[in-house]
């Protein structure tokens, strides 16, 4: 399964890059998961809708051809962990490519929205992005464990 997770924004702290990469060190080789940054806009005056479709232009250029595109939003459909992983194994066995895509400050251009086959959320609350992508790299290795009966998911 190819999994890649596209995020608005360069540099993270340094305790979310350990942790991503913490967790994308214990998926097997069949289970490719990485993690593409993409350049935040400069606002330098902009509006927030340029500055949203300047930066969808970019996350569009960094998701591989062919990938369903997942968009996290804040108004996307609340999984719980089971039935994430039940769609993860649902796309999986389909033969999908997954893109999951995290936008920047201002969120995701309504157009990339558009575009997504699925929108998701990773919980009410707002999340900073660098834990938002801690967040969804975990969960995606929680799904690996609960489809694989890893004894890394106890519930």
């Amino acid at each position: 399964m190819k999994i890649t997770i596209v995020a608005v924004g360069l540099r993270q702290p340094a305790w979310a890059d350990a942790a991503i990469e913490d967790y994308l060190s214990r998926f097997p080789k069949d289970w490719n998961v990485t993690v593409k940054a993409v350049k935040p806009e400069l606002r330098a005056g902009q509006s927030t809708a340029r500055i949203m479709q300047t930066e969808a232009e970019r996350i569009l250029a960094a998701i591989p051809t062919g990938s369903l595109v997942i968009a996290m939003d804040e108004r996307g459909k609340d999984f719980t962990t089971v039935d994430f992983a039940k769609k993860i194994s649902a796309w999986r066995d389909a033969g999908e490519s997954l893109a999951f895509v995290i936008g920047g400050a201002d969120g995701l251009d309504p157009a990339l929205k558009s575009q997504a086959r699925a929108m998701m959320r990773l919980s009410s609350m707002t999340l900073p992005h660098a834990m938002a992508r801690v967040l969804l790299v975990e969960q995606i290795y929680r799904a690996f464990s609960i489809l694989n009966n890893h004894p890394y998911h106890r519930a």
